[in-house]
């Protein structure tokens, strides 16, 4: 992919948000460069085992398309070869320490002035204004600040994080999009500008419908397994051999959920004929669909589900959905020589074909030689 042939961005990034919005733009052409600290790196590389090309499998899949230049950002001279860096670039991306990069003079409000065609993209765990802007974060910290954890778990049991770091990723999609927007006004502008995005912020956005629903209400969202509040039936239910996730979100597929389930009476039923019925009567549904339900395996049920149009899965783990014939039709993972380990690509294709990944994540300072010669 050449949509972004030509320009340069230098990233100042680590652990996940940052480096997943350089390696966007790198899968979108961009000669992505970034900087790390000199005998250690960026810290995810040593987040294993396993281990790829001396760094973790996180570091790996994280930042594929780039190069890697290893400057001392506390000396003079590296701060030196940043700058000189930084002036050769159109975007710069950075997700360190809030306060870091004005500490050594790399800060938005300096290098704005100085490149006013720059695009600056800052990303933080608590966004740049408020009591909070200056508190660093992990995935962990925002999930259970922003509510996520108290409404993730079992209605039973205690709040816990979401399996995969959606804020991390979430946040580095919303930065790539910023730095393209940001690009698309440079063409019609001239200008430049500060791209912030900050994982609060990301996890307010994922949170849109239930922050709704309590400044709407009053009434705290409650924690519901596999399911939601709202529809039924939505929800996880075991069956003899696994389980099966079945989601009728209409009156229309219940209908087709209770002829597929041998009881066509339930859909006339007015404790079940219409959604907020369902709602109101959701134990009793469940409980006369779940021994039926485990009366027979996964894949009948599937079979039989499908067959009457209601959407249905059954609950795979990793590997199971690896194997799968469709996502091998997908094509979309990149694979590394010598390593069985495999990595979602860019999860975005153009006209039918998905930007491949040009080179893999760099070892530490490999790129020094072609990088940073001149400038010693």
């Amino acid at each position: 992919m050449d949509a972004l042939k030509g320009i340069r961005v230098v990233e100042f990034t680590q652990n996940l948000a940052g480096p997943y919005a350089g390696e966007i733009l790198g899968w979108l052409g961009a000669d992505v460069v970034k900087v790390e600290r000199p005998g250690t790196g960026d810290d995810c590389r040593a987040w294993g085992p396993p281990f790829i090309r001396d760094s973790s499998v996180v570091f790996n899949a994280m930042n594929r398309t780039k190069r890697s230049v290893a400057i001392d950002l506390k000396d003079p001279t590296g701060i030196a070869q940043a700058a000189a860096l930084v002036a050769e670039a159109d975007v710069l991306v950075e997700n360190l320490r809030p306060g870091s990069m004005e500490e050594i003079g790399l800060g938005p409000d300096v290098l704005l002035a100085r490149h006013p065609r720059l695009v600056y993209g800052s990303i933080s765990a608590f966004g740049r204004k408020g009591e909070l802007s200056r508190k660093a974060g992990y995935e962990e910290v925002v999930q259970a600040f922003s509510g996520i954890f108290s409404i993730n778990g079992d209605e039973q049991g205690r709040p816990s994080r979401i399996g995969s770091s959606i804020l991390d990723m979430g946040t580095g999609v919303w930065m790539a999009l910023g730095c393209l927007g940001a690009l698309m006004r440079r063409e019609r502008t001239g200008q430049g500008g500060l791209v912030e995005a900050s994982l609060i912020e990301t996890a307010l956005g994922i949170l849109m419908q239930h922050v709704g629903n309590f400044t709407s209400t009053g009434k705290l969202p409650q924690r519901t397994r596999s399911g939601t509040p709202r529809v039924v039936v939505c929800q996880v239910f075991a069956t003899s051999d696994g389980e099966i996730v079945i989601v009728a979100a209409n009156d229309r597929l219940v209908v087709k959920l209770a002829r597929a389930m041998g009881h066509p009476e339930w859909a006339q039923d007015d404790r079940f004929r219409t959604a907020q019925a369902r709602v109101r009567n959701k134990d009793l549904l469940y409980g006369m669909m779940e021994p039926i339900l485990a009366a027979d395996s996964t894949s009948a049920w599937v079979q039989r589900l499908e067959a009457a149009g209601v959407p249905c899965a059954p609950v795979n783990d990793i590997g199971t959905m690896l194997e799968h014939p469709h996502v091998a039709a997908l094509d979309a993972f990149d694979s590394f020589e010598g390593s069985d380990a495999r990595f979602m690509g860019l999860p975005l294709s153009f006209d039918g074909a998905r930007p491949a990944s040009y080179r893999p994540a760099p070892r530490l300072g490999e790129h020094d030689a072609e990088l940073l010669s001149d400038r010693d």
